[in-house]
């Protein structure tokens, strides 16, 4: 099955929005925690979404490189 770096860089996208989103509501929901390791196992969770998130937008960034190569990039080297 192949899939388009085009479709790869907008899933990606989509991806990273939602992981950094999810870790956005973890990170600022531990401040009403009482307890210290629900709040160190929350900010694990947080910081894991996180890294998703990173994750997301580093493959977005190199869909968005293979994309733009293919359009025409080939041709100058």
């Amino acid at each position: 099955m192949k899939i388009s770096a085009q479709f790869t860089m907008w899933g990606s996208v989509v991806f990273a929005l939602f992981s950094l989103g999810y870790a956005f509501a973890g990170f600022s929901s531990m401040d009403g925690m009482a307890d210290d390791a629900t709040r160190s196992d929350a900010r694990g969770f947080a910081l894991f979404w996180l890294f998703l998130g990173v994750i997301g937008i580093v493959m977005a960034i190199v869909s968005w490189w293979m994309v733009k190569d293919a359009d025409g990039g080939s041709a100058e080297r």
